[in-house]
């Protein structure tokens, strides 16, 4: 079965994401579990931890469909003392709440070089910081999202996530979440059928399916190969619709939460109505195209 959900509000209290995520039709969703623009953030509470675990269990969502994501001011990979002292206990924080939820993923970015050191120097950095949130907490898996390679973020080669992967030494709590205009605006196409078979063999080849635990549906408002990390919605963008259709018909991706990140949350309902669609045949006509 497929997943396809979208990055909901957690706002008034992560209990709230699921009835988010039931109300647009999603069978897997994200969140942020606290403010992702903040470096603190209240402890989650028992009520709310309960309150998030029933609601999970009534609208029937597991962990395996849940995809965490971490603060946006996170940066494992800087070698600068100041940011890496607030960014690595950070994460930890944020690895050890998703414990608390009782969830088995946290995706995360990679991080940034700053073009202070090398990019293997950086991954590095970013391995050993993970390392140490993998030794602080049990049952959650650290999620590496692949980027579009924008400024001096790495993480958009497929054998920088091979690296990290080998360099944390930890394959049972290491995955992978492949975000589609990242993949794309990173060099490696996926809009005709040979393409995405193409990039999809060189991801196994070089990282190994069994580490992709989750994708991001987007479309991209950049080009090929631009490095220019810019959302859009499905069908608007360079990717189109194809490289959906392929994803949705493609049983290596099935059980994985696929998350939409596409710019305007008002159409997930229909995005995600559009994706299930692919697997029929059908051609949902749709306003927003």
């Amino acid at each position: 079965m497929k997943r396809v959900g979208a990055h909901v509000s957690a706002a008034g209290g992560v209990e709230h994401a699921p009835e988010n995520a039931a109300a647009i039709g999603a069978r897997a969703f994200a969140l942020f579990t606290k403010n992702q623009k903040q470096w603190q953030a209240a402890p989650l509470t028992p009520e709310s931890i309960a309150a998030f675990t029933a609601n999970c269990r009534r609208l029937g969502y597991t962990q395996e469909h849940i995809l965490p994501h971490d603060a946006y001011l996170i940066n494992l990979g800087t070698p600068e003392p100041e940011q890496r002292e607030k960014s690595v206990p950070a994460f930890i924080v944020e690895m050890k709440r998703c414990q608390e939820l009782g969830l088995r993923y946290l995706n995360f970015h990679p991080g940034a070089h700053k073009n202070l050191v090398s990019e293997s120097e950086c991954l590095d950095l970013i391995a050993a910081a993970v390392r140490e949130a993998l030794a602080a907490t049990r049952g959650v898996t650290a999620v590496i999202e692949n980027t579009a390679g924008q400024g001096s973020s790495v993480g958009y080669r497929f054998e920088h996530l091979a690296g990290l992967i080998e360099r944390i030494g930890d394959p049972e709590r290491t995955g992978v979440c492949l975000d589609t205009a990242h993949t794309f605006a990173s060099g490696y196409d996926l809009r005709t059928r040979e393409a995405y078979e193409r990039t999809l063999s060189e991801f196994d080849r070089i990282v190994g399916l069994k580490f992709l635990k989750a994708m991001h549906l987007n479309d991209s408002k950049t080009a090929l190969g631009s490095r220019v990390d810019r959302h859009h919605s499905l069908g608007k963008g360079e990717l189109g619709l194809e490289p959906f259709r392929f994803i949705m018909t493609d049983s290596r991706l099935d059980e994985i939460p696929l998350i939409l990140e596409t710019i305007d949350e008002s159409l997930w309902a229909e995005e995600i109505r559009l994706l299930y669609s692919f697997q029929n045949g059908s051609r949902l006509r749709r306003s927003i195209l």
